[in-house]
């Protein structure tokens, strides 16, 4: 057999065999916050491409979408919302530019609450300060069984997008939320027998892990301000009064009331980021930090 027609036969072998239908892009998927990313990417596995809108280090209470980000979510297969401050303002243009786009609210089926304190419950109406009572609380992701409901939404939305690999999204979900099962038994073995059920934070990103969990999270600031003097005078004694020592902050904001508060109180401040793409090393230390300020 000459060398040309050995060259030849596998191309002339290949010609003949049936063509074999070409794997489809992966889905492309939008999300707000980089928690989200962390849970499409839990059940989509390889089937999904995702884009957090929200950086690393940005805060969503200051965040613009930019140009390109709102031209790349018009070609999107679909969009996770969650509440952000910033979604409101830009959906309309992002609908009028793909109506056809499929957008998925990870509230669906969650009980909210409303950002309100027990720092707003003593003390904003007797000094008349307007700290927006009935805001709405978007932290949603901080609580394991919430995010258990917002996996069920993601699997069947994913399947329905791409129905050849629903039994994958299914499969990538079940483990997922065994993971989830898992973190949310072991918080509750590692925090039930604390003694001190309250803990003060600079911004309000708690409320769903510490009502999981039957605590009871302090904010110093509300509706994104800082306290005035008599607020903070207020929180410094509330803290004294309930031995209140750790003061959890985000890198995001600015933590000088927080470190205010601390130096008062004798207690110490901790960075912790909600908005942390380590959603399960992110909970197991704010764990690890309750139960270390409860030995102190």
């Amino acid at each position: 057999m000459s060398l040309i027609t050995r060259l030849l036969c596998p191309v002339l072998l290949a010609a003949s065999l049936p063509a074999v239908a070409a794997e489809p892009e992966p889905l492309e998927v939008f999300v707000s916050l980089a928690p989200q990313q962390t849970f499409v990417e839990a059940i989509g596995g390889d089937r999904v491409e995702v884009h957090a809108l929200v950086a690393p280090g940005e805060s969503p209470h200051l965040f613009e979408p930019r140009p390109r980000q709102i031209a790349a979510l018009a070609e999107a297969d679909l969009f996770v919302r969650i509440g952000a401050s910033f979604e409101e303002g830009w959906l309309a243009r992002l609908r009028a530019a793909n109506p056809e786009l499929p957008i998925l609210d990870a509230r669906e089926g969650i009980e909210l609450r409303q950002l309100a304190t027990d720092h707003d419950a003593h003390h904003d109406h007797d000094h008349g300060h307007d700290h927006h009572h009935g805001e709405i609380d978007t932290h949603i992701w901080t609580s394991p069984p919430l995010v258990r409901v917002m996996a069920g939404h993601l699997r069947d939305t994913l399947g329905a997008l791409d129905p050849a690999h629903a039994e994958y999204f299914a499969a990538n979900h079940d483990r997922f939320v065994a993971e989830l099962d898992a973190l949310d038994a072991e918080l509750r073995e590692r925090l039930a027998g604390l003694a001190h059920r309250r803990f003060m934070v600079y911004h309000p990103a708690w409320g769903y892990f510490a009502a999981t969990y039957g605590l009871e999270q302090v904010a110093i600031e509300r509706a994104g301000k800082e306290p005035g003097a008599r607020a903070l005078t207020a929180l410094i004694e509330q803290a004294r009064r309930e031995d209140v020592r750790l003061i959890l902050v985000q890198p995001q904001l600015d933590p000088r009331a927080a470190e205010r508060v601390a130096e008062a109180i004798d207690g110490r401040v901790e960075v912790l980021d909600p908005l942390s793409p380590e959603y399960f090393a992110t909970l197991r230390r704010l764990a690890a930090l309750l139960t270390a300020e409860e030995a102190r």
